[in-house]
C-alpha cells in the first residue's frame, strides 16, 4: 500500500534533527530507499516553506511536498485524502497527529503513528541484502552485446 507521510512528525523519531538545515532531505533520502525496497509509494509532506521553494517535487521515488509558511501540512494531507475520495482506502497515513489520523479515519485510510512507522523502516532497511558495488565486472559475451546496442542506436 502507497504511503502519505507528515515529514516534520516524522523527522525527530528516525533520529534527525527538526532544526538542521537539510533536515527534510536526509528524511526523503531514507524515504527514497524504503521505497525502493519496498516497492511502494511515498509521498511526504512538510511544512513551513520559504516563498517560492513551496510546491512539489518528485525526488527519485519520492513526492516530495512542501507547504508554504502560513499553511500546515497536517491540512493539506487531510485535503489530498479528501480529492482521493474512495481511494483513499488503499493509502496508509504515517502520523502521530491526532488531528491527521483523524482524518485518515474519516476517509477509511488506514493509518500508523510515526513511531509504529519508525520500526517499519528501520526493519526495511536493516533487513535489506547488501549489494555490493564497483565490484561487478562484465564477460566478454556482455561486453560484446552492450558494443552492439550502442551500434545500432548510432545507425
Amino acid at each position: 500500500m502507497p504511503y502519505l507521510i507528515d515529514g516534520h512528525n516524522l523527522i525527530p523519531k528516525v533520529g534527525l534533527r527538526l532544526d538542521a538545515p537539510d533536515d527534510e532531505l536526509q528524511l526523503v533520502k531514507f524515504l527514497q530507499e524504503f521505497a525502493r525496497l519496498k516497492r511502494q509509494q511515498v509521498e511526504v509532506y512538510f511544512d513551513g516553506a520559504p516563498i517560492g521553494q513551496a510546491g512539489t517535487r518528485k525526488l527519485g521515488t519520492v513526492r516530495a511536498h512542501f507547504i508554504r509558511l502560513g499553511q500546515s501540512a497536517d491540512s493539506a494531507i487531510r485535503a489530498r485524502l479528501i480529492r482521493m475520495e474512495q481511494d483513499a482506502k488503499k493509502w496508509i497515513v504515517v502520523s502521530s497527529d491526532h488531528e491527521v489520523q483523524n482524518a485518515a479515519r474519516a476517509v477509511g485510510a488506514q493509518f500508523m503513528t510515526s513511531e509504529e512507522f519508525v520500526k517499519f523502516l528501520r526493519e526495511a532497511l536493516t533487513s535489506a541484502p547488501k549489494e555490493p558495488r564497483g565490484d561487478k565486472k562484465l564477460s566478454p559475451a556482455e561486453v560484446d552485446e552492450w558494443l552492439k546496442v550502442f551500434r545500432e542506436k548510432r545507425r
